[in-house]
């Protein structure tokens, strides 16, 4: 592994677009039906992983997170040739947190096996409902005794540190179905739980049959009945609430996904995968400046395989320019001081532990109350936030409408933008 200059740690996200068959919810970048682009685009994804880590130095990671898609779908023998090329092209630390997302179809005994010899340390099975006629709705090839199975057999596998993704909301779906499935994933004792509700995206055809009549429309208050039982369920069973959707037993809590959360940098590489990098004290990035810049991989997996596999990374300091000019990246834009803070925020307190005053201050030079005074105060006045120990943050009202905070930030960052 390369030494690199000293410099904080990054998060790799690494997009795998494959899926068997696609949920109609979905509008993720995946896709079925392309499963002859697995070796080329397996390595095209070596070329563009080891590239850069040239260009970055090879700087540390404490996380990896193979996301999609389906992850799992992949050949077992690529995932492994993926980790050895990640861990060939950046200082990957002890210890560091490496996901993959996994379909329980996918979950043999055996697989799993080889998967965690390969180097992945935790899992994130998708199981979404252990309500049989709920997964058909979703559209899942998986039923509620093979994802009961999954989780059996990640844990023959060697996996000690296991998530499952939980889905709520759903159309005609019933609360006492819901409890069911809690109640029965609860009894798997997972390390770590997401628990989303179903958001009908644009386009999928989900959202097309709920606009035509011929699937009910998710009832809002049905929905904010079944997160308030999530809480309380998951927290009897030892799970901790550290985000608005995620429950972790100690220690659990998803590292990749708070470095998201706390605006903090990261690399994404993959057909459709974003990146945030910034100087963070990274030698390399001293041009990006303190917010740094934000970038977006080509959607379509032809076109990201066909630029990606030629790249060779440019001797020159990594520059708003010098991203532009990389063949396979969409888009390349500046971090403006009003946008990072308004996403500072934004993320920040979707957080338990919200979002510190003295840490915004030293990131910004300027405390929240004068960067946001209006949307403050209005959330303070409205009850939707709160101070505690010094961090601002939602109150019990307002988890329930996060986004009605959320949105004040952003649009008086906007306005100061």
């Amino acid at each position: 592994m390369p030494a690199g200059p000293a410099a904080p740690p990054l998060g790799l996200y690494v997009h795998i677009p494959f899926c068997e068959t696609k949920c109609p919810y979905c509008d993720f970048n995946t896709y079925a039906a392309i499963e002859s682009l697995m070796p080329s685009y397996t390595r095209a994804l070596e070329r563009e992983i080891a590239g850069w880590g040239a260009w970055l130095g090879g700087p540390a990671l404490t996380s990896i997170f193979f996301g999609g898609g389906t992850p799992s779908y992949l050949p077992t023998r690529d995932l492994a040739r993926l980790l050895r090329a990640i861990d060939a092209a950046f200082a990957v630390a002890p210890g560091a947190e490496v996901t993959l997302e996994a379909n329980p179809r996918d979950c043999e005994r055996e697989r799993l096996r080889a998967i965690r010899r390969a180097g992945f340390n935790r899992i994130s099975i998708g199981v979404q409902s252990l309500d049989d006629q709920e997964l058909r709705l979703l559209g899942r090839r998986h039923d509620a005794a093979g994802a009961i199975a999954a989780v059996d057999a990640a844990r023959v596998a060697g996996f000690d540190n296991l998530s499952l993704d939980l889905m709520f909301g759903l159309p005609n779906q019933f609360v006492a179905s819901w409890e069911h499935t809690l109640a029965e994933a609860v009894a798997l004792a997972p390390d770590h739980v997401s628990a989303y509700a179903l958001t009908l995206e644009g386009g999928t055809p989900m959202e097309a049959d709920v606009r035509r009549g011929r699937l009910a429309e998710p009832d809002g208050e049905i929905a904010a009945e079944m997160y308030r039982l999530a809480i309380d369920l998951l927290a009897g069973a030892g799970l901790a609430q550290y985000e608005i959707s995620n429950w972790a037993r100690p220690g659990r809590a998803s590292r990749h996904n708070l470095a998201y959360w706390r605006n903090e940098a990261w690399l994404g590489v993959g057909p459709g995968a974003h990146a945030h990098l910034f100087d963070n004290g990274m030698a390399s990035l001293g041009a990006l400046g303190a917010n740094g810049a934000r970038f977006a991989v080509v959607k379509p997996p032809r076109d990201y395989i066909r630029a990606a596999a030629a790249w060779e990374p440019p001797a020159a300091p990594v520059t708003r320019a010098s991203l532009a000019a990389v063949p396979f990246l969409d888009t390349v834009e500046a971090v403006s001081d009003a946008t990072a803070m308004g996403e500072t925020m934004m993320m920040g307190l979707r957080l338990n532990e919200g979002v510190s005053d003295a840490a915004f201050a030293a990131r910004f030079g300027k405390p929240i109350a004068q960067a946001f005074p209006e949307a403050l105060t209005e959330c303070l006045d409205y009850g939707l936030l709160c101070w505690v120990d010094g961090s601002l943050r939602l109150t019990d009202r307002g988890r329930m409408v996060g986004n009605e905070a959320f949105r004040r930030f952003v649009v008086e960052a906007a306005m100061a933008g």
